[in-house]
């Protein structure tokens, strides 16, 4: 089986909705989350029958907050995908856990059902941040948590933070990131805040820090990640060599993925669904699309951009049979001028270029 498939799994709970969240998650009572658990893994069955000729390399447990659920569940439903799917020895399995909801007694389980990678939410150090935030945990939780998650046995551990925040200081960031590489993380994950609509912070008026603070958190996350080995692989990712998430990395490379689950998002040969939001309805399908020629290449360049190593000339004529100039030679060469892209066998994002990655991945929409 050389036709490698991700696998998503959305876990739509949580112990209770950050102020910040955007994300399909809610609270709910354990009865309605092993009604969600048993549709799931219905749903994982039936449609895996699509899937016989693929080979699952990666499968990433998201939401919501999965270690809401009892680790029984999510042992369940990950052997349900072993008994289902064709998977990989290598396959990365990633669960994404919080502080304050995982035990080591979860972690073993996790560990010992065959999940390899955790992503653990710690967002800030700072007390203050995290109430902030609204998150449930303390700073202490987190060192606890990722404390048993080394001595389970997890060699590969994601660490989210968060810079831009509502009273954030540049001093509180560095003592952040500080604190995190104490614990030489495989990964790390930086993002900046967005207030996104929607959300309780959007209603609230924020103290963020002004422009220039942000962009001194920015560059300072680069620059001491770096100092440390980590290597900026995306927008927002940062890893040890050998250590970048082979899930996202799929995502961005535009390689077939399905998921499981309300929300969840799939692509396979170039068509396109969700799943719908409805609790009652799990599993079931919207917004079926058949990608054309035209959406393709759009998608291969604003994704592989996302990615420092960028996208390969050579790759972008062998997929659609012709050479990239003939499509976007002047929005290369625009780029170019303005010194936002490099273009040559390999075309990336300068360093002036990821500062405003939005702009330019926009000029690669075809009119």
């Amino acid at each position: 089986m050389s036709n490698g498939l991700g696998i998503y799994i959305h876990i739509p709970f949580c112990v209770k909705k950050c102020l910040y969240c955007d994300f399909l998650s809610a609270p709910a009572k354990l009865p309605v989350q092993e009604e969600y658990v048993k549709k799931l893994l219905s749903e994982i069955e039936q449609e895996s029958v699509k899937y016989r000729v693929y080979s699952v390399d990666t499968i990433f447990f998201g939401g919501g907050t999965p270690s809401v659920l009892p680790p029984e569940w999510i042992v369940q439903i990950l052997k349900k995908i072993q008994e289902c799917f064709f998977v990989r020895n290598t396959a990365e399995i990633t669960i994404e856990v919080n502080p304050g909801t995982v035990s080591e007694q979860a972690l073993y389980m996790y560990r010992n059902a065959g999940i390899n990678r955790l992503s653990i939410g710690l967002q800030s150090f700072q007390e203050k941040e995290l109430k902030y935030l609204g998150r449930i945990h303390t700073p202490e939780q987190f060192l606890d948590t990722f404390s048993c998650a080394r001595k389970v046995g997890f060699t590969n551990i994601n660490v989210d933070i968060m810079s831009a925040l509502p009273e954030q200081t540049m001093s509180d960031y560095r003592n952040t990131v500080e604190k995190v590489l104490e614990l030489r993380p495989e990964h790390v994950s930086a993002y900046s805040l967005i207030v996104e609509e929607g959300t309780p912070f959007y209603e609230m008026q924020l103290n963020l820090p002004d422009e220039d603070v942000d962009r001194q958190m920015y560059q300072y996350t680069e620059r001491i990640l770096n100092a440390y080995g980590y290597e900026r692989y995306e927008i927002s990712n940062y890893a040890k060599p050998g250590y970048e998430c082979r899930h996202n990395v799929a995502y961005w490379r535009r390689l077939p993925y399905v998921g499981f689950g309300i929300g969840a998002a799939s692509m396979v040969d170039n068509v396109r669904w969700k799943n719908v939001d409805d609790l009652e309805c799990v599993g079931e399908k919207e917004n079926i699309q058949k990608l054309t020629k035209e959406e393709q290449m759009e998608e291969f360049m604003f994704l592989g951009l996302r990615m420092t190593k960028g996208v390969s000339r050579q790759e972008f004529h062998e997929q659609f049979q012709v050479p990239i100039e003939d499509i976007y030679g002047k929005v290369l060469s625009k780029m170019e001028q303005l010194e936002l892209l490099e273009n040559g066998d390999w075309i990336r994002l300068t360093r002036k270029g990821l500062d405003v990655s939005n702009y330019v991945m926009s000029e690669f929409l075809i009119d």
